[in-house]
């Protein structure tokens, strides 16, 4: 396995920063059902678990602007602000939430392998799995079906508007967990099973943001 492979695999796993943010529009996009999301920002804050992953590929982590490192007392975080979204959040069943976005800014790391810069992030969620793309070194780097947001255990907060008009909507420490897939990838790249399970949490994601619902 290649150094170049290694190090990729451990700059995606870092965040885990490839899982809520990937292209591709869903059914309910393309019969123009969806509302937009505007003025918002999503954080993704990393455990003690996928720092571990860092730590193995002597990883460090940076900001590219204008995403922001966030570090405090409950560890590092890494903010970027919300391009575009479109999505349903199904406020009343928050498991059958969709949508698709994208970020500005990245993240950096540098590892005992080289240094990876990863931009042009971009997300999709659907049937309950995040897929990612983004571009690492200029090559474009995806995963599908790449983890699991268990967004029912996260802290839902919203105004109270109108029905049809704009809310302000913040859900807070969603735990994101690995796919087989990921999984997989990480016993074929490093040769052995990886130090997390199906039930590791990796990281934990906030978002917020302004949600205009569909017109009509």
């Amino acid at each position: 396995m290649s150094t170049t492979r290694r190090g990729i695999l451990g700059a995606a796993l870092a965040g885990p920063l490839l899982g809520p943010f990937a292209g591709g529009s869903s059914n309910a996009a393309a019969a123009g059902s969806l509302g937009t999301i505007s003025d918002g920002w999503i954080e993704i804050r990393w455990t003690p678990q996928a720092q571990a992953l860092l730590d193995k590929v002597q990883g460090v982590v940076e900001a590219v602007a204008p995403a922001q490192l966030v570090t405090d007392a409950r560890g590092s975080a890494l903010r970027f602000p919300v391009r575009s979204g479109e999505g349903d959040p199904s406020m009343t069943n928050l498991a059958e939430a969709h949508g698709d976005g994208a970020l500005d800014g990245g993240f950096a790391v540098r590892t005992s392998n080289g240094y990876f810069r990863v931009t042009e992030l971009r997300g999709g969620l659907q049937d309950g799995l995040v897929s990612g793309k983004a571009l690492v070194n200029g090559m474009e780097v995806g995963h599908s079906a790449a983890y699991r947001p268990a967004l029912a255990e996260g802290r839902l907060t919203n105004n109270s508007v109108p029905l049809g008009q704009p809310m302000k909507i913040r859900l807070a420490d969603v735990p994101l967990r690995p796919t087989p897939q990921v999984m997989d990838a990480y016993t074929a790249t490093f040769g052995e099973a990886p130090p997390f399970t199906a039930d590791s949490v990796l990281a934990h994601v906030t978002v917020e943001g302004v949600y205009t619902p569909p017109k009509g």
